[in-house]
């Protein structure tokens, strides 16, 4: 007997329903009436969403255009106080700036009745930048085309994070103008010092009241746009913790060399601070630079799971090895290693890295002095089970042992690992929202890069922490950074999509097991 061959609509159902089984996601039997209700109330935000969309993107570039960079304490209470405006704005109620030993941050909530509730974390800070580096004025938030990617916000913070945390916030505009309650009770915290480590955050999510709003939470995340050029996303178990410091070799502290400039011609008879800092620069690494050589500094690691390494190599074959390398502008990774092992090493293993190094001259010409100070800009990238507080006093250790106890260790900030249960309902719930959105997710044991999440999971918030969204954006720290707003591709969420993304997890969050 022949059967009629399922429509359209019904074939990515059964998709999507098949992507969430395989994923751990519990399908609830009586979600037919429920899920029926959302899918009505999503139209809505839909069509709302749609007429909103040329004002969603200007609020995108309105923020854009003020700049508070906690490097340069650049418009630090102004950038707090906007980014309560927004707060206010989308539907959150008792928002209250948050003072610390540095920069505020920013907190609200919004009780919407629900039975669970959801925590979103934002950042109202951005890098420094280089207005010659740039292809268009970074604080003028114009549009520009992206070939392959469709029509897109250029300015510093496009991506890193103002675009997509001003789609959630479209999201929440959408269902107010819809009529459509969240389904979900929603937390916001916010800070101003990402950007340098975040040395004060744990203040402001510990204050009584933001704990106690914390602690109600089934998870919380960042929104983050990273589709790539065929839809998929990663959705990570952890990230990588990061220790952000300066080391100092200076004359005045050595006691040796000069303390200040000096001609060059000297030198015969001088001590170089800036030597001095190239030779403790290094005994950190070893002769490749390629691992971190300080004393006990793995001793606490903890090697990758046969789990995630399974993870690891699923996710690596369907990556386009080509095209990675010529996006970072490289021809081999590491040791010649193939990608899969690339992989591995990228999640598994501690980093130290120098950022920029400065002494002395460094414009047109020469200019010959003996610089009387030389710095080092590092940055280490910490894996489970290490500890910032560890790492630092293992750093500090180290120099003194071999004989650079003048070299300072100025730490600007940092925080450790973040890890993340599988079967948490904010994992599931992420998978669930892709699959509906039919969007390909990828299990990730490791974020290479790092973001205060260990706040959130270690104590005494202990609550699940992750990264969200769908759409694209790169180049974030760098020239040119953008966030696409109208795609060209069809697999790649422009904003309207994107918007209904961040609707889509809450519904996700409201109603999986």
């Amino acid at each position: 007997m022949s059967q009629t061959p399922p429509s359209s609509a019904t074939r990515r159902q059964m998709l999507r329903s098949a992507a969430l089984l395989g994923s751990g996601v519990a399908l609830t039997a009586g979600a037919g009436p429920a899920l029926a209700a959302a899918e009505g109330e999503m139209a809505r935000i839909r069509k709302a969403a749609e007429s909103s969309r040329d004002a969603d993107i200007r609020r995108i570039q309105d923020w854009i255009k003020l700049p508070s960079i906690a490097a340069e304490n650049l418009n630090m209470a102004e950038g707090a106080a906007y980014m309560a405006d927004l707060a206010k704005s989308a539907g959150f109620t008792g928002v209250a700036t948050v003072p610390s030993d540095g920069h505020p941050g920013v907190f609200g909530v919004m009780d919407n009745g629900a039975k669970r509730t959801l925590g979103i974390y934002f950042m109202y800070d951005v890098k420094q930048f280089d207005p010659a580096e740039w292809s268009s004025p970074p604080l003028d938030a114009r549009i520009v085309d992206k070939p392959g990617w469709g029509k897109a916000i250029m300015g510093r913070g496009a991506v890193n994070q103002k675009g997509p945390q001003a789609t959630l916030l479209a999201a929440l505009h959408a269902m107010k103008k819809a009529g459509v309650t969240p389904p979900v009770n929603l937390v916001l915290i916010a800070e101003g010092e990402e950007e340098i480590g975040s040395p004060n955050f744990k203040q402001i999510a510990t204050r009584p009241d933001v704990l106690t709003a914390l602690k109600t939470c089934e998870g919380i995340f960042i929104p983050a746009s990273w589709q790539g050029a065929n839809g998929e996303v990663q959705v990570n178990l952890g990230s990588k913790g990061v220790i952000e410091l300066e080391l100092v070799a200076s004359g005045a502290k050595w006691g040796r060399g000069p303390k200040g400039d000096v001609h060059s011609s000297y030198k015969a008879m001088i001590d170089s601070p800036v030597w001095r800092l190239v030779q403790a620069l290094q005994t950190l690494v070893t002769p490749d630079g390629n691992n971190v050589a300080i004393g006990g500094w793995s001793d606490n690691v903890r090697p990758l799971s046969e789990r995630e390494k399974a993870l690891i190599a699923a996710a690596t074959k369907t990556m386009d090895e080509a095209q990675m390398k010529q996006a970072f502008g490289v021809t081999h990774w590491i040791d010649n290693l193939p990608l899969d092992q690339a992989m591995m090493r990228l999640a598994q293993e501690p980093t130290a890295n120098i950022e920029g190094l400065v002494a002395g001259y460094t414009g047109p010409g020469g200019k010959t002095v003996l610089p009387g100070r030389a710095v080092a800009k590092l940055d280490f990238r910490l894996v489970p089970n290490q500890t910032r507080a560890e790492a630092e006093a293992k750093l500090r250790a180290h120099l003194d042992k071999n004989g650079f106890s003048d070299v300072e260790a100025n730490v600007s900030g940092g925080y450790d690992p973040t890890e993340v249960a599988e079967d948490s309902r904010l994992i599931k719930a992420e998978l669930a929202a892709y699959a509906k959105l039919g969007v390909k997710a990828n299990l990730n044991p490791r974020l290479a890069g790092s973001w205060p999440g260990a706040v959130f999971t270690a104590p005494p918030v202990s609550i699940p922490a992750g990264h969200f969204g769908i759409g694209h954006g790169s180049a974030q720290h760098a020239p040119d950074e953008y966030y696409v707003v109208e795609s060209s591709n069809p697999k790649v969420a422009g904003m309207t999509d994107a918007t209904l993304g961040y609707a889509e997890i809450m519904y996700q969050l409201a109603s999986v097991r």
